[in-house]
């Protein structure tokens, strides 16, 4: 329904608009032929008027030969007057065609191949275009005349014309009105078109002869002739290097290799070095021919332009890739000055950061772990801004492809990125938080392990798996973070367990025995001195939770193993079972829980305890 919709509106909106505007177009095109047509006309009259008052002149200056003095004076009036009035006419009618010479173009007058002059205006009934072709046709037929010399050429003035002719054989005539398109005088003009003619028709002439048809056929065969030993001499010249190349296998023993990648072994890189002969030597030919064939074309007269077009195929662009380079110089000395200014920026802000990094520079309340990101940070715009400024400078920077492409561009990084954009917004944050750092102890969500890299995109965290982690900076942010690193060289990490003991063993037993074994306790620290609390008072026990410090927060695992240990060790001797699961302090018939090689060896099973209750008679 919409797409229906769409086509009614252009059908009935748009198709009027277009017919319109073409309407105006045609309207427009029509009005400036119109005025074309009217100063066309003006031209004429001008010169027609001119014309009458030639004849006019001429009358007049034949009654001044037989009149007597009174009407000479009158007759010379009269002359001075016309030759105003066509002074005046000269000037309108050259301001005229000064007018239309933009925009009237002239038919050229072309005998051979080259274009001799142009036509512009008519001569009776003939057209302009009338004229040029058989101007074109008489010239032509000059060149088969074998007695042709310059000197035939002759000039003839006339009234309003010079004629140029050949013995009898009127080839042109020039009025002042084709001396005025010219921007020239009649006999000027007149003289300039007799020598080309004379040129153009000795040249053909020369050209055509069969002494010149037989030179140049015979230069044409030895072009062809030498085109063709070099290709031959190309041919062999590479056919020798490839066998030189087999026999030198040698070079070719190592391959090419990148550090520790072999990019080619020596196989592959003599097949390799032997394609690219190959296209080098077809390369080579090609360009021999192409360069061969403008030579050989050149060499007929009727050939010539076939010659100048290759050669302006190949040539063209070579000038267009010269003077493109040398007009990009200035912009791309422009280019390396900013390169060089930028890049010094780059190493005073990297000599801030090391001397931030060492200690050497103390910024008050900025911590030396941010040096390194904060310059990445200031790396990052620095060099953005370097390309904005040398985004002008660049070539087809202007160019709508250019622009296109890099709007493209953007647009597909922006949507392409978004999650990653994510992360390397979080990485900054993070850095700049201080909530871990390499080799500190963390639990992140469910996971807890070693930090052991820190990027712009991920955080890597080893576990005591030895599991290797990557979180997603995004997902460390969203999360909570638990650092055993970060206070424990000073102030000691707690490390604690919970042990449930029967109401039965004295409380002030259990809190010692607890103290003795977390000081027995490897990388437990004797001060600040272990203490206890009682956690709970459950139904059948006690809890009691150890707490004791720790320097070593990467070693947590192997710290509670030992503690734990330790705590039944130390229970054990002492004779005080450890209540999990659920006992009861009551024993009746049930050995203690405590191991034998702890134990008296006298120890026996506690028997089960049975009362006896006597009955009255009356129950009996």
């Amino acid at each position: 329904m919409k797409q229906c919709l769409c086509l009614l509106f252009c059908y009935f909106f748009i198709q009027p608009v277009v017919a319109q505007q073409d309407t105006l177009k045609h309207k427009k095109d029509s009005l400036l032929t119109i005025q074309l047509e009217l100063q066309q006309k003006k031209v004429k009259q001008l010169s027609e008027e001119r014309l009458a008052d030639s004849i006019k002149r001429t009358d007049l200056q034949k009654q001044l030969s037989t009149a007597d003095n009174l009407q000479k004076r009158d007759l010379l009036e009269k002359l001075e007057t016309l030759r105003q009035k066509d002074s005046l006419r000269y000037v309108n009618q050259k301001r005229q065609i000064d007018s239309l010479r933009a925009f009237v173009k002239g038919f050229p007058v072309i005998p051979f191949r080259d274009t001799l002059f142009y036509i512009f205006t008519r001569q009776g009934s003939f057209t302009a275009r009338d004229r040029a072709e058989a101007i074109s046709n008489r010239i032509a037929k000059l060149s088969d005349i074998f007695a042709f010399k310059t000197d035939s050429l002759k000039l003839a003035k006339a009234e309003q014309t010079t004629d140029i002719l050949f013995r009898d054989q009127l080839l042109i005539s020039i009025s002042d009105q084709d001396a005025l398109w010219q921007n020239t005088s009649r006999d000027q003009l007149a003289n300039s078109i007799r020598t080309k003619i004379g040129i153009a028709v000795i040249a053909h002439q020369q050209e055509t002869r069969w002494q010149t048809i037989m030179l140049e056929s015979f230069l044409a065969l030895l072009v062809i002739v030498v085109t063709v030993l070099l290709i031959y001499g190309i041919r062999k010249l590479f056919n020798w290097l490839q066998i030189r190349l087999m026999k030198q296998t040698g070079w070719f023993n190592k391959g090419i290799r990148l550090k520790n990648y072999e990019l080619l072994n020596a196989e592959n890189e003599l097949a390799a070095i032997k394609k690219v002969l190959t296209l080098v030597k077809w390369a080579v030919i090609l360009l021999v021919i192409y360069l061969a064939l403008p030579i050989l074309f050149g060499i007929f007269p009727f050939t010539k332009d076939v010659s100048d077009t290759l050669l302006n195929y190949l040539i063209s662009p070579l000038k267009k890739i010269v003077h493109a380079i040398w007009a990009y110089i200035p912009n791309l000395m422009t280019i390396l000055v900013l390169i060089v200014v930028f890049r010094y920026v780059l190493k005073f802000f990297k000599f801030i950061t090391t001397e931030i990094e060492h200690g050497q520079l103390n910024v008050p309340g900025f911590y030396s772990d941010w040096a390194n990101p904060t310059y990445q940070i200031i790396r990052v715009l620095v060099l953005a801004f370097m390309l904005i400024v040398i985004f002008p400078y660049l070539p087809g920077s202007d160019s709508g492809v250019f622009k296109g492409v890099s709007v493209f561009m953007g647009v597909l990084f922006t949507f392409g990125s978004a999650g990653a954009l994510s992360n390397v917004v979080a990485g900054l944050v993070l850095t700049y938080m201080r909530a871990f750092k390499i080799g500190d102890r963390v639990k992140i969500g469910e996971v807890t392990g070693d930090v052991i890299e820190k990027t712009i995109l991920v955080t890597r965290v080893r576990t005591i798996q030895n599991e290797i982690i990557s979180i997603p900076n995004s997902t460390v942010m969203g999360n909570h973070t638990i650092n055993y690193s970060s206070d424990a060289p000073v102030n000691g990490l707690i490390v604690h367990t919970t042990v449930t003991i029967g109401y039965d063993v004295p409380w002030r037993d259990v809190h010692q025995l607890l103290i003795d074994s977390a000081l027995a306790t490897p990388m437990i620290e004797a001060e600040p001195k272990p203490y206890v609390l009682q956690t709970s008072l459950d139904d059948y026990y006690v809890s009691y939770r150890i707490n004791a410090f720790t320097k070593e927060p990467n070693r947590q695992a192997v710290i509670y193993s030992a503690l734990h240990a330790n705590i039944q060790d130390h229970f054990n001797k002492a004779g005080v079972e450890i209540m999990s699961p659920h006992y009861r302090a009551l024993r009746d018939g049930n050995a203690t829980t405590v191991p034998s090689d702890y134990l008296p060896e006298d120890y026996e099973v506690p028997k089960f305890v049975v009362e006896e209750q006597k009955l009255t008679d009356n129950k009996k």
